[in-house]
């Protein structure tokens, strides 16, 4: 996870053949920015894994006073990975629970290969890594 002053992103090639063509261009300011992935055992244990995934996304956020929070699968790097159908459940229903508490939630098009910018900032706590 990161905390970014400003995070952009154009989609650049289908990851996955079953999503629909898509050609988009976002930017976002003040966001934590969170690179997932979701691994073939948390299949077996979503409900922890959503439950982790939001009190870190809460955590993190309210160390910066964010309202704003972007997802972004990175699961094409990782050796254990879920089926895609799980990935993006568990991205949905974190979206879902973070927009209910009142934040701003966005996700980068899920099954593409993104070209994209970050600003981190220079505090620690600006990156964090946590395994659920």
């Amino acid at each position: 996870m990161f905390y970014t002053k400003e995070f952009w992103y154009r989609t650049f090639a289908r990851s996955l053949p079953e999503v629909p063509d898509l050609t988009e261009e976002k930017g976002f300011e003040q966001a934590v920015v969170v690179f997932f992935q979701a691994e073939a055992e948390d299949e077996d244990r979503q409900d922890r894994v959503l439950a982790k995934l939001v009190k870190n996304v809460r955590w993190l956020a309210g160390k910066f006073g964010a309202r704003r929070v972007v997802f972004h699968s990175f699961n094409h790097l990782g050796p254990s990975r879920a089926r895609p159908e799980v990935a993006e459940s568990l991205v949905c229903a974190a979206s879902a629970r973070l927009n209910a508490a009142g934040y701003e939630v966005a996700s980068t098009p899920f099954g593409y290969l993104n070209e994209w910018r970050m600003h981190v900032l220079g505090d620690s706590l600006a990156k964090v890594f946590k395994e659920i």
